[in-house]
C-alpha cells in the first residue's frame, strides 16, 4: 500500500504523523511512504532521515496526495487538504468531527473514508490513540496554567506551590481521565493544592489510589463545582465525550463566582470545549479575556512540544497503520471492532453514532 504522509498546515502545528522508525517498519512490510519534503522539520527530523528508512520524498502535498492510498496526518485536514481528498483515499487523523459541522460536510462531500484517531478503541473500551496525545496536553494544561497566572501574563500574580508561610495556588481539574489525572500529577508535582472531579466513584477510588492522598477527590456536580469556584486560581477543564461535544461544565455566570484574573484552560476545546466562554486559541495567540477570567484554548496543546509528541504518536499509531496497510481497509476493519469505531465517515455518510447525534444526522 503508498502510506501518504504531508506537512501539517495548520496554524502553530509542528508534529508530523510518522518518525523514521515507522517508515522503516512499514517499508519493511512491503509498503511505500510517501513523505512531503519538509514535513518532519518541525519534529526535528530531517529528509534524509526518513529516506534512509525507504520513505520517498515528494515535493508537495499535491504530489502526495495523488500517489497515496492511506493518508496519515496529525491535526484535522485544513480546507487546502480536503480539497485534495478524493473517494480512493482513506484518511486516518484526529478529526474531532463533533464541535465542527463545516468539516464534516466537507469530507461527506469528498467521499473519502475518514478514520478518527480519537474514536478508536482497544478491547477494554479505551482511547489508545487518544491516549498520548491526552497525557501530554494534561502536563502542558498545568504548566501553561502555571505560566498566565503570573502578573506579566495578566494573572492573579500567584505562585502555583506557594513558598513557606505563604499558601499554595488552588488547583481545579474537573475531569479524572488521562488529561485530568496527567494535569493533577504536575500540578502535585510543583505543590500545589490539587482538586479533582470526576462522576465516577470508581474512578475517584482509583484516583486516590495514584496520588497517595496528596490531591482531594470531588464528586462532579454544578454545585460542588460553584462551591469550589470562589477559591480557584488555576481550573482546568479535562471532560471528555468518546467522539462526542463536550459538556459545558461552567457556565458564564459561574465566572462571576471566580477571583479576578484567575486562569481557566479549556483542553477539551478540540470537542467544542467545556467553557460555555471558550473559543479555539493559537500558540502565537494563547489566550483572551472574558469578564476578568483568562482563558487559554489552544487547540493544538501537544504542538507545542513536537518532539514528544510525534514519538509519543508514531508509537500509538503505527501497529493500527499497520494492520491497514496490510490487511487492506476493509479487511482491517472487519478484523477489528475498535479500529472499526474509529470510522467516523465513509461514502459521503456519517458513521459514528455521536458525530452524527451532534449533528441530528441520521
Amino acid at each position: 500500500m503508498r502510506i501518504g504522509v504531508p506537512t501539517e498546515v495548520k496554524v502553530d502545528e509542528y508534529r508530523v504523523a510518522i518518525t523514521p522508525a515507522g517508515v522503516r517498519e512499514l517499508s519493511a512490510h512491503g509498503h511505500e511512504v510517501l513523505l512531503q519534503s519538509g514535513a518532519g522539520a518541525g519534529s526535528a527530523l530531517s529528509d534524509e532521515s526518513y529516506a534512509a528508512q525507504g520513505a520517498r520524498i515528494l515535493p508537495t502535498a499535491q504530489a502526495v496526495f495523488a500517489e497515496a492510498e492511506l493518508i496519515m496526518k496529525v491535526k484535522e485536514p485544513q480546507p487546502s487538504e480536503v480539497a485534495m481528498l478524493a473517494p480512493h483515499h482513506t484518511l486516518f487523523t484526529y478529526l474531532h468531527l463533533a464541535a465542527d459541522r463545516e468539516l464534516t460536510e466537507s469530507l461527506r462531500a469528498r467521499g473519502a473514508r475518514c478514520i478518527a484517531y480519537e474514536t478508536v478503541e482497544d478491547a477494554r473500551g479505551n482511547l489508545p490513540l487518544l491516549a498520548p496525545m491526552s497525557e501530554v496536553a494534561g502536563k502542558i494544561a498545568t504548566q501553561a496554567g502555571a505560566f498566565m497566572l503570573e502578573k506579566p501574563m495578566g494573572g492573579r500574580g500567584i505562585l502555583l506551590g506557594g513558598v513557606p508561610g505563604v499558601a499554595a495556588a488552588n488547583v481545579l481539574v474537573i475531569g479524572g481521565g488521562v488529561v485530568g489525572m496527567n494535569a493533577a500529577m504536575i500540578a502535585i508535582g510543583m505543590q500545589a493544592d490539587v482538586f479533582v472531579f470526576d462522576r465516577s466513584v470508581d474512578r475517584l477510588r482509583e484516583l486516590e489510589v495514584a496520588f497517595d492522598g496528596r490531591a482531594s477527590t470531588v464528586y462532579s456536580s454544578t454545585l460542588a463545582i460553584e462551591e469550589m469556584l470562589p477559591m480557584a486560581d488555576l481550573v482546568i477543564g479535562a471532560v471528555l465525550v468518546h467522539g462526542g461535544r463536550a459538556p459545558h461544565v461552567i457556565t458564564r455566570s459561574q465566572l462571576a463566582l471566580m477571583r479576578r484574573h484567575a486562569v481557566l484552560v479549556d483542553v477539551s476545546i478540540d470537542q467544542g470545549g467545556c467553557f460555555e466562554t471558550s473559543r479555539p486559541t493559537t500558540h502565537s495567540n494563547p489566550t483572551f479575556e472574558v469578564d476578568e477570567i483568562t482563558h487559554y484554548c489552544v487547540a493544538n496543546m501537544p504542538g507545542a512540544v513536537p518532539i514528544t509528541s510525534t514519538y509519543a504518536l508514531t508509537n500509538a499509531t503505527l501497529p493500527y497503520a499497520l494492520a491497514l496497510a496490510d490487511h487492506g481497509i476493509e479487511e482491517a476493519l472487519a478484523r477489528d471492532p475498535g479500529l472499526a469505531r474509529g470510522l467516523n465517515v465513509q461514502d459521503g455518510e456519517i458513521t459514528y453514532e455521536a458525530v452524527a447525534e451532534a449533528f441530528a444526522t441520521p
